[in-house]
């Protein structure tokens, strides 16, 4: 008889996106100040991955430079062989990133698994990767922590970045300064703090092949002090049975990404052009980069479907341990925003909704430049400038200019190391926000 008052009710598809639009499915992975879950859009039923951060985690962590930064730059981004952002929105209490469903998991995953691969499983990842690489490069983003953690494969076994977290554009006039990254897989230009731009993720592709290849990295310290010293300064050791795995053309373009001048290395060519030498390295001869693109070439690896291929306790977690368990809640009416905090409003007004259907990709990188003081203009500056979605106003205080100081350095984080510098020590992996998705969680 009473069962009228609980029809839940209809939801409106033509309105902005919010998480009524979705049925929230298994959880699957969790960082410092977020989580991610599969979810499924109700009106189309594509399944996606869903990250969502919670906002006063954010500002406690000092991070909300970085979420609007990873969120404009995803705004920008539309490869093969990258998570794609397909809808930005918030609530209350959350910031929503919905993704790609990557349904095969990570590459931290599946070398731990696997113990190390298979050199032309290897090259190819690294070509796709490359790739995306070069397209990134190509919008001046420098990511900045490409490491097996934040390599995703889909279900058929194509390699996709992801986490943008620390991403930042970058100019050549002035380089970046800001220690950013996971250490372990930091170039050298990075740790000295002279500057660099985006030749470090092509040193970071070189670690990254040097470790799936042979489980271990080139360069390994105990104390950060220590791995910086073989990082900067120590030869590039192999295995003792690296010949056995690797091909001489295969040892050679690992050793061309981990060139330690960043004009020499390879991938980068001053003026530009330089993937192209990635091509023409013997190494790759033979890949049909057309074919790799379009996503025509079979992959040698292929994960396993009916394994897990994620941890399994983060959904048991979030069912024992969950205080406040997600669910979709409506926006409190005519937020006040002048009374909120500058990091809370920065959040409100700058995390904006995304809507791949509906919103065109666009860019909000502008080339900076500056008076002189003879009256004329010159380029200058990282590259980034933060651009407000509507005038400001006198409200405008010290910490919020700060905030977008922070944006145009390339976050807040980006000074502090990322999230895992700190204990980022041979042998370890910081926690991380990246999705480890399986087709296990499209069921309930």
């Amino acid at each position: 008889m009473g069962a009228g008052c609980c029809k839940p009710e209809a939801i409106d598809f033509d309105a902005e996106v919010n998480l009524f639009h979705f049925y929230l499915l298994r959880s699957v992975g969790k960082g410092a100040f977020g989580k991610v879950r599969v979810v499924q859009h109700k009106q189309s039923k594509t399944l996606y991955a869903l990250k969502y951060i919670n906002k006063a985690k954010c500002v406690k962590m000092k991070a909300v430079a970085n979420i609007v930064q990873e969120r404009r730059l995803l705004e920008e981004i539309d490869h093969p062989f990258v998570v794609n952002l397909r809808y930005a929105f918030q609530d209350d209490e959350n910031c929503f990133f919905v993704l790609d469903l990557m349904l095969g998991g990570d590459l931290r995953f599946h070398l731990d698994r696997a113990g190390h691969m298979a050199e032309d499983v290897v090259r190819f990842f690294v070509a796709e990767i490359a790739m995306a690489v070069d397209y990134l490069h190509s919008k001046r983003i420098v990511h900045r922590d490409l490491k097996p953690d934040n390599i995703l494969l889909d279900e058929r076994g194509h390699a996709h970045i992801t986490d943008f977290n620390i991403a930042v554009h970058f100019s050549e006039p002035k380089p970046l300064t800001g220690v950013a990254g996971s250490m372990a897989y930091m170039a050298p230009e990075v740790l000295t703090k002279r500057g660099y731009s985006a030749q470090v993720d092509f040193w970071s592709l070189g670690i990254l092949a040097f470790e799936l290849l042979f489980v271990k990295r080139p360069f390994r310290g105990k104390t950060n002090s220590a791995l910086t010293n073989s990082i900067l300064h120590e030869a590039l050791h192999w295995p003792d049975d690296a010949t056995e795995r690797c091909s001489t053309e295969g040892m050679q373009a690992i050793r061309g990404f981990l060139e330690r001048d960043p004009n020499k290395r390879l991938g980068y060519r001053p003026g530009g052009g330089g993937f192209e030498d990635i091509k023409a390295h013997p190494w790759f001869a033979g890949i049909d980069w057309d074919a790799l693109y379009n996503k025509q070439v079979v992959p040698p690896f292929e994960p396993d479907s009916k394994r897990a291929n994620f941890d399994a306790t983060h959904e048991l977690e979030e069912l024992l341990l969950e205080e406040n368990p997600l669910k979709a809640r409506k926006r409190k009416d005519n937020a006040d925003t002048e009374s909120m905090s500058p990091e809370m409003r920065m959040m409100e007004e700058h995390f904006t909704v995304f809507d791949y259907q509906r919103s065109q990709r666009r860019s909000y990188y502008r080339q900076p430049s500056y008076t002189t003081m003879s009256g004329s203009t010159a380029a200058t500056g990282t590259g980034h400038v933060f651009t407000p979605s509507r005038p400001y106003t006198p409200s405008s205080d010290v910490g919020r200019r700060s905030l977008e100081a922070q944006i145009m350095e390339g976050g807040g984080m980006a000074h502090l190391g990322s999230r895992g510098m700190g204990r980022q020590l041979d042998g370890e992996s910081p926690i991380e926000l990246t999705p480890q998705l399986t087709p296990q969680g499209s069921r309930r």
